[in-house]
């Protein structure tokens, strides 16, 4: 193996006799090298995307969330508040009440996701620096407050200060309807505008509204029940493990989960996307293999002689085929460091200097530069990658020499 090895290595660097099967050497390790690069690139720019959804989305998701499997509502909330008020590791746990209604403010209607939350609510959340006006209030014990999502500021035309208040509608749950008073089939309240927020991702910003809780359950009949108990953690609290005395506590008629279980869809959808791709370009990588197989196949004919040579000087068969397996991993080994290596060199440029801007309104954009978050595990698979397509050269290579040693032996 070494002496197969060495001559590998020798064979890799030196000057071929013909032309044509140096630049096709360099075609095949140019092939390997930006196929990884590009595979590092991609891999981290996924992530970087996956990283920007889960820190926007932390900023109103609660660490935990606690819904009922079956149904809309918890019908017990406030008692298993302070049964999991008992778990180690939970700091706090609220009530929430999430639903449908209709706004109106002068003129100007629309309908909206109300969510009734308690007092306080905005130091379990980071709400606050995405407040683009007013400040988060809910009541001050004269009048209840609102907190509007730009969305639906914008489309109600109103904002904090203004005099008039906000007109929420919400059908009547219970009972039946009265034709002759069609309106007392709704529950009905009013708010003032407290203030706006905007977090940039469209599922908050476009219709939700926060309002105090004791409002919310009035407007959609509830007592003592809550569409949600949402959680929080004392820091250093292991998650999966909170989680795990949690849903044993409960049992099978809650569901619990944590924000990436809660925004599954989102984080879904940047995943298949991010494999994908990462299929389409180890298809590439695997065609690029076909260069260095054609580099090693013109290299063993042009060695003839050498092999003749290797023969004569009592070489065996497996160790002559040994040269030619080990040029084939050298070539994917070599393009794979300097692949590995360009890719982590852009990433870091794109992360330094945002070489490459999104495309559209900067105006409306998250971020102007395509976001990259390196991550070993995706590094590792290149190689793993690379390494398996090196198994593929390897395995066809010696398919080549089985057949061509017979006849380099006269």
């Amino acid at each position: 193996m070494r002496f197969s090895l060495k001559i590998a290595a020798r064979y890799l660097v030196a000057k071929k006799t013909h032309s044509a099967v140096n630049i096709i050497s360099i075609i095949s390790v140019c092939g390997v090298v930006v196929t990884t690069a590009a595979l590092v690139c991609v891999l981290s720019v996924f992530n970087g995307f996956a990283s920007l959804i889960g820190g926007k989305l932390s900023m109103l998701d609660p660490q935990i969330a606690i819904t009922a499997s079956e149904g809309k509502a918890i019908a017990n909330a406030d008692s298993l508040i302070s049964c999991l008020s008992s778990i180690q590791g939970v700091k706090t746990a609220v009530p929430t009440v999430e639903d449908h209604c209709l706004a109106v403010f002068g003129d100007y209607q629309m309908p909206v996701r109300l969510k009734g939350v308690p007092q306080g609510y905005d130091s379990l959340t980071s709400i606050t620096p995405a407040i683009l006006e007013g400040e988060f209030l809910l009541d001050d014990n004269v009048s209840h407050y609102a907190v509007l999502s730009i969305g639906a500021a914008l489309q109600l035309r109103c904002r904090p200060g203004f005099i008039g208040q906000i007109r929420l509608f919400a059908p009547q749950r219970r009972g039946t309807v009265n034709l002759a008073n069609p309106m007392g089939a709704f529950r009905s309240d009013s708010v003032f505008v407290a203030a706006v927020y905007q977090i940039e991702q469209s599922n908050y910003d476009r219709d939700l509204i926060f309002v105090p809780l004791s409002m919310a359950r009035f407007l959609f009949d509830y007592e003592h029940e809550a569409t949600s108990i949402e959680v929080t953690l004392l820091p250093g609290t292991g998650e999966q493990q909170a989680m795990a005395a949690i849903s044993s506590m409960l049992g099978r008629d809650y569901s619990v989960k944590n924000r990436i279980m809660q925004q599954a869809a989102s984080f879904r959808m940047v995943n298949i996307e991010k494999w994908v791709t990462f299929l389409l370009l180890a298809f590439i990588m695997v065609i690029a293999t076909f260069n260095v197989i054609s580099t090693l196949s013109l290299l063993i004919i042009e060695k003839d002689e050498s092999i003749s040579t290797f023969r004569y000087l009592g070489a065996t068969d497996k160790q002559i085929t040994g040269i030619f397996v080990a040029e084939g991993w050298l070539i994917s080994l070599l393009g794979a460091v300097l692949g590995v290596s360009l890719g982590l060199l852009l990433c870091w440029l794109q992360q330094e200097f945002g070489l490459i801007a999104l495309q559209g309104s900067t105006e409306t954009l998250v971020v102007r530069t395509y976001p990259v978050e390196i991550q070993l595990p995706d590094v590792a698979l290149v190689f793993a990658l690379v390494a398996a397509v090196g198994l593929l050269t390897s395995a066809v290579t010696s398919a080549i020499m089985r057949r061509r040693l017979p006849s380099s032996c006269h």
